[in-house]
């Protein structure tokens, strides 16, 4: 029960932390600007609410979304937020953390039903139409359904909260809202209940009580306080920091992802809630004014004179019990956090042994769980491509149709790839885009064991049942590759003239704006495009990908060949230009001609003089 709790905590903290930076400019426009802030500014102001509304459950919610399922998910899980924040008047957080990862479990289950049936070709208009359409049905239903569930239990809390206080016993209300606030109720709650109350006190005793519950900064000190004291890891070395920011400047966000990581913690926040609220009743504590926001500076700039005592009281009591409780259950837990930690680190380090003979093997996947396997590369398109091919083509072969590989541009690996294929001078960029997967590093995309690694964890695993399927044919788009970019005959040149001329084919030919070529040409000084039996495929790197305007291909024979890399010599030089996919057939044949044709039917492909021949070849199928 506790690691489900702590599982969940995490994932709540996971889709918060991410958009720190945002609460804080919030928090600071309304400290400065409102009427009771620091520089009153009745325009500037007027971003408060939009922001507060609007921009922080978005960001939430494509947060959500893409912790699920990548920056795909993230998109429809904003969608679906944009249903529940239109639906209602109060700040949505709660219902952005249910709609954004709603959005994206179901694009990632609709991608997973239908990743083998879309044609070739048509795997862009399909994403974006099922995004679009997923995401707006989920709208609707957030506006017509989510959005009145999670307002009614607003609607309970704010009752509960008004019953406790009609019953006399103020201090006991902490036990709502301090949970409340760790779900990003604070506002709701502050604002919908104690504000009203508390100026309707102001004006009959000139201070109120209500402006003190949800805005001391004392629960939340105490929490971060014993974080910087007796935590580990991130956790402690960020505390500190934290703590400047939530006292002095009332972000109490910045403590909310704390208490979500040990949920326990929750207990500390409303010891110390119901402590503050108590003294602040005996010494006759309260504010002029709602502190907003709640820090420490905006509470004594809202003390009337002679309330400074008290106030100063109520924080420090409830900083003080809420530290004194976390310290309890943090220090009991450290043990156990510090393994965690030490554990992360020797995986990392064996992470990083193994990825310099070629695999990380201390993180293997079991043969029977292998689902889904990667091949990243720089920009997506080529080197990756061809290797996606031709595994996809041996496991299918081998009767292993229910595992999915997929070509992706690293900063695009989806969170649930088991199996990262990258170059090793990659390996970097893809732990850090991947962290979850197993990552193997080659030289050579397609010159290589990773098959043979793979096969070998899949033995003994029974393939399905039924017969073994062909893998699925790609269909090549027309207009991909034209008979008129199928040169043959070229005189032997240099690597970079040589990759200028399928450059400039590609420019001519309407795939590619000018500024691609020299990409092309960075591409090859960073890693080599030699692919291995005569052939190299230059294309441009990521940072020129928007200078392609459709997916072409040139084909550019060099009888005598060209020099790569380590004295590879490719007589046939494939220019690529990626977009939409539509080039992935051919690049599948190109991985089926190196896996099938012998040494004798390359050497005809290298001299052939009727281009035809290489045209047939490249779109076969």
């Amino acid at each position: 029960m506790q690691e489900a709790m702590q599982k969940f905590g995490r994932f709540l903290s996971a889709m918060v932390m991410p958009n720190i930076g945002a609460f804080i400019a919030w928090g600071f426009i309304t400290a400065l600007f409102i009427p009771a802030g620091w520089l009153p500014n009745e325009q500037l102001a007027e971003l408060v609410g939009p922001m507060a509304k609007w921009l922080l459950p978005a960001l939430i919610g494509f947060t959500g979304g893409e912790v699920v399922y990548g920056h795909r998910g993230g998109v429809v899980g904003a969608i679906a937020t944009a249903g529940i924040i239109v639906g209602t008047d109060i700040p949505m957080f709660m219902g952005a953390m249910i709609m954004g990862p709603i959005g994206g479990v179901a694009i990632k289950k609709f991608d997973e039903a239908a990743q083998d049936s879309i044609p070739g070709g048509f795997e862009m208009l399909v994403n974006n139409f099922s995004a679009g359409i997923i995401g707006g049905v989920l709208a609707c239903f957030a506006y017509e359904i989510v959005g009145p569930i999670v307002t009614g239990l607003t609607g309970v809390l704010q009752s509960a909260v008004g019953a406790i206080v009609n019953a006399g016993m103020l201090p006991l209300v902490s036990i709502i809202v301090e949970p409340a606030k760790i779900l990003f109720l604070n506002n709701a709650i502050n604002h919908g209940i104690f504000t009203p109350l508390g100026m309707q006190q102001a004006q009959e005793v000139g201070k109120s009580i209500f402006f003190m519950i949800e805005s001391n900064p004392g629960p939340g000190v105490g929490v971060l306080l014993a974080y910087a004291l007796f935590g580990t890891g991130s956790a402690k070395g960020s505390a500190p920091g934290a703590v400047i920011i939530h006292f002095f400047g009332g972000i109490h966000e910045i403590y909310f992802p704390y208490v979500l990581m040990k949920p326990t913690l929750i207990l500390a926040v409303i010891a110390g809630g119901i402590t503050g609220v108590f003294v602040e009743s005996i010494l006759g504590g309260g504010l002029l004014a709602p502190a907003a926001p709640g820090s420490f500076i905006a509470a004594m700039a809202m003390t009337p004179p002679g309330g400074y005592f008290a106030n100063i009281a109520g924080i420090a009591a409830a900083g003080a019990v809420s530290f004194a409780v976390s310290s309890v259950f943090i220090k009991a837990t450290a043990k156990a956090d510090e393994e965690d930690s030490l554990a992360e680190a020797q995986a990392n380090m064996k992470a990083m042994k193994a990825a310099s003979k070629g695999v990380e093997a201390e993180k293997q996947v079991e043969g029977k769980d292998i689902k889904f396997i990667v091949y990243a590369c720089d920009a997506g398109m080529g080197s990756s491509a061809l290797g996606a091919a031709a595994l996809r083509k041996k496991l299918h072969k081998d009767g292993y149709n229910n595992i999915t590989v997929k070509n992706f541009a690293i900063g695009n690996i989806p969170k649930d790839a088991q199996i990262v294929v990258s170059h090793e001078k990659l390996m970097q960029r893809a732990i850090d885009d991947s962290p979850q997967a197993e990552h193997i590093f080659v030289q050579d995309f397609t010159r290589n064991n990773v098959y043979d690694m793979i096969s070998a964890r899949l033995k003994g695993v029974a393939t399905s049942e039924a017969p073994a399927e062909a893998a699925p044919e790609e269909k090549v788009k027309e207009g991909v590759l034209l008979m008129e970019n199928v040169v043959v005959g070229c005189k032997t040149v240099s690597k970079e003239e040589a990759i200028k001329a399928a450059g400039n084919r590609l420019f001519k030919s309407g795939y590619v704006e000018e500024p691609y070529i020299e990409g092309m040409l960075a591409r090859e000084r960073d890693i080599s495009t030699y692919i291995g039996k005569g052939i190299s495929i230059p294309h441009g790197e990521n940072a020129v990908k928007q200078y392609v305007k459709k997916s072409g291909i040139v084909v550019m024979q060099y009888p005598n060949g060209v020099e790569f890399a380590d004295g590879n010599i490719a007589h046939l030089i494939v220019g690529i230009a990626g977009k939409d996919n539509d080039h992935l057939a051919i690049l599948a044949n190109i991985a089926m001609t190196m896996d099938e044709c012998s040494e004798e039917e390359l050497q005809k492909l290298y001299t052939t003089k009727d281009p035809k021949v290489l045209y047939d070849m490249f779109t076969k199928g």
